[in-house]
């Protein structure tokens, strides 16, 4: 009961004008971060930092709160209608979200990607409310043995089922886990695969490579083999979900929340691995009807369990961030640097130290998700009308859009180059069949799972029965060997 009597609080806190102005600009600032590739909410949260001095330390939490959650939403939006992610997080939602626009079917990409958002985000608060302290201490307990084994199921779910081939998945990991050993080793602090590039010292950014071989491939593609074939993404469809879209996508949204959410609370988690396991385990899922629609028409589940799993995910990082003052990303540890502005301590204590601040944090989690809804189902309409542009236009302003966005990451005209690079591979690995998604999986896991690894060995010194000799990690690794021998045990079967 008490829980309730502090958070009817935290309502009261969060639902005065002035607070409830600054979480609604958040929400919209948010917004719009997430649709421009390579700002984010993290460079953007950094960048507002100095308000600590002026604004009350209540009103800008929730305002960076906003900023944080907004982007998710927002950067669904390009990722469907353009294949250009707007964040880390939404790279997934371009693997169907842009197939169904193609189809005359972005509305409903877009209307199940907000609902989604919604009811993910919405349970995750409760789950925070609920259940904060409790999920914060179990995820202490996981050691480096467990998320090397969690980052590995990643590899191999993700590599498995994208594209019609195990063997070019695999290949397309491994071209990632490359490009992720460029730069400083994060151990020793080598320097290492840089063949003397000044440039590569910090590592290929992850935004760089994903908006190339998305949305650069995408631009050059169509200029090269499809120029003068028919449109079809001028075709514009309904712009809410069917009554059967919406008994596909209510099921993914719930599995994406329950997959999502524990990711969040982990260190190292990110919402990264929990959107490709959701586009895995939607795939696998789906009815037999469905699935001839991933990779061509575009499935819905495709959309809604992703985009469920990344919201729930990063409301989650709320968790360890004021339970035990961990932040399990980027722009969690900017919002740890703002409460230490104020001089407050995120930790066990900071349910008793700070609490109206704290319950109306979580308060304006409930707020924000209403205010993101309301904000993003009547654009829908708006944004599915881009699809009116003609195509010749249409991909040159992706071009200036993808441009526009690498380029203010740094600064830099060799990033401009790398982009160009990595588009025409992108459009290589299209024309044979290689699936582009496992070289981000590689690239934004490969350096944590190697650093996970390394540490893994040290505490088993120097042994690998260090992963078997822990029920955990274990049952991960045993799970992984079900993913790789299944498929092929049951394609065996179905010949004999």
């Amino acid at each position: 009961m008490d829980i309730w009597n502090q958070l009817l609080g935290g309502f009261i806190t969060a639902g005065t004008p002035v607070n409830l102005m600054w979480a609604f600009v958040g929400c919209a600032l948010g917004t719009a971060i997430g649709v421009l590739p390579g700002l984010g909410p993290a460079v953007t949260v950094a960048m507002l930092l100095p308000i600590t001095g002026q604004v009350e330390a209540t009103a800008s939490m929730i305002f960076f709160a906003g900023i944080y959650y907004g982007a998710m939403y927002g950067g669904s939006t390009t990722s469907i209608l353009l294949n250009t992610p707007g964040e880390t997080g939404t790279m997934v939602t371009a693997l169907e979200g842009f197939k169904m626009a193609k189809s005359g079917r972005a509305g409903a990409a877009l209307a199940t990607s907000a609902i989604g958002s919604f009811v993910a985000g919405t349970i995750a608060t409760i789950l925070v409310t609920l259940f904060a302290p409790v999920l914060a201490e179990f995820a202490v307990k996981l050691g480096p043995p467990e998320y090397f084994c969690l980052m590995l199921l990643a590899f191999t779910t993700v590599s498995a089922v994208l594209g019609e081939s195990t063997l070019r998945g695999m290949t397309a990991l491994f071209i990632g886990l490359a490009l992720g050993l460029v730069g400083m080793d994060q151990i020793s602090g080598q320097v290492r695969y840089t063949g003397g590039v000044m440039e590569f010292m910090d590592g290929i950014e992850v935004v760089l490579v994903a908006v190339g071989l998305f949305a650069v491939s995408e631009a050059l593609y169509n200029a090269l083999y499809e120029g003068h074939s028919p449109s079809d993404m001028n075709r514009l469809g309904k712009v809410h979900m069917t009554r059967t879209e919406w008994k596909r996508s209510w099921p993914a949204w719930l599995r994406g929340t329950a997959l999502g959410f524990p990711f969040g609370c982990i260190p190292a988690g990110g919402s990264e691995i929990p959107t490709f396991l959701s586009y895995a385990t939607e795939r696998k899922l789906a009815a037999p009807e469905h699935q001839k629609e991933f990779g061509h028409a575009g499935a819905i589940e495709g959309v809604a369990g992703p985009e469920a799993a990344n919201n729930s995910a990063v409301t989650a990082t709320l968790v360890p961030l004021l339970t035990l003052g961990i932040p399990t990303s980027v722009t969690a540890a900017i919002l740890l640097s703002a409460l230490q502005n104020y001089g407050i301590q995120a930790g066990p204590q900071l349910f008793q130290t700070s609490s109206t601040l704290v319950w109306a944090l979580i308060a304006s989690l409930y707020i924000g998700n209403v205010m993101l809804l309301v904000l993003n189902l009547p654009l829908v309409g708006l944004w599915v009308k881009l699809l009116k542009i003609p195509k010749a236009p249409l991909y040159a302003g992706i071009l200036i859009f993808a441009t526009v966005g690498v380029y203010g990451m740094r600064q830099s005209a060799f990033d401009l180059y790398l982009m160009l690079g990595l588009g025409l591979a992108g459009v290589v690995m299209r024309r044979y069949d290689f699936p582009t998604a496992p070289v981000i999986v590689g690239l934004i896991l490969g350096p944590v799972a190697e650093a996970q690894m390394r540490n893994a060995l040290s505490i088993g010194e120097g042994s690998w029965r260090v992963f078997a000799e822990r029920p955990m990690s274990l049952g991960l690794l045993v799970v992984v060997a079900l993913v790789l021998i299944t498929p092929r045990v049951l394609a065996w079967h179905r010949r004999s």
